[in-house]
């Protein structure tokens, strides 16, 4: 059998391709996907790394079959020419307004389209380009994202967030594309009739989307390029590769 393997962020220049088909006998798992792509490369490189396969996450035990599409997912670092929209789970609804987009993020209208006669509080968290880090100059960022799973992500926690924290409506948009020192790379705006849950949730959020949601950043500095480090997967969401190839 034949399935589709895309890679995103450093994985790219690992795999030597965004993507590339690879034959695989009947039964076979990541575990042994990840074994064959590893033959003639350092698997360190995978160390830490998730899987996806047909844009959900997957264990290394999972059992592939004819044209599966697996993703090999570096840890995340979030945060077309088109915005995708979700509504929440269960139907469509306005309590949830999910967003991926190449175009500025206008934050001033996204907060003031949260804003509700019976909400009490709206908690905003505006992620920017700074002009720095780690002390190096930087002049620009990039962001890639594996787009159908990064969305589906992005409704499931907006929508746990609702759940969990019982607040009125989440508002979460990411940027694509290349981005400017200055610029919005996500916006999160939480709703809520009193300030305690929107706080806690608009954090829950913006931490959350940085380890679970498949967004990468590479950085452009004055003297050099680099994929950002991302964060460690949540507990049980990396595979497990092993030793050096």
């Amino acid at each position: 059998m034949n399935v589709r393997v895309i890679s995103f962020g450093i994985l790219k220049d690992w795999l030597g391709a965004a993507e590339a088909m690879v034959e695989l006998p009947e039964g076979a798992t990541v575990a042994e996907l990840l074994a064959r792509l590893s033959e003639r490369r350092p698997s360190a490189f995978l160390r830490g790394i998730a899987v996806s396969v047909n844009a959900e996450y997957a264990s290394q035990d999972h059992i592939l079959s004819e044209g599966d599409e697996v993703g090999l997912l570096p840890p995340v670092s979030g945060g077309s020419g088109r915005s995708t929209n979700l509504p929440a789970e269960g139907g469509a609804s306005a309590e949830v307004v999910i967003a991926l987009t190449r175009e500025p993020i206008d934050a001033e209208k996204l907060v003031a389209a949260a804003k509700r006669g019976e909400g009490g509080a709206v908690v905003v968290f505006d992620g920017i380009v700074r002009n720095n880090s780690r002390g190096r100059q930087t002049l620009y960022l990039d962001y890639e994202a594996y787009e159908e799973m990064a969305a589906r992500q992005m409704n499931k926690i907006a929508s746990e967030a609702r759940s969990h924290f019982d607040v009125r409506q989440v508002t979460l948009v990411h940027r694509l594309g290349r981005l400017q020192v200055g610029e919005t790379s996500v916006l999160i705006a939480v709703a809520s009739a009193h300030r305690g849950p929107a706080f806690d949730a608009c954090r829950w959020l913006i931490d959350t989307l940085k380890k679970a949601v498949p967004i990468w950043k590479k950085e452009t500095f004055a003297d050099g390029v680099v994929w950002a480090d991302g964060e460690s997967f949540p507990v049980g969401t990396a595979v497990d590769v092993g030793h050096d190839a």
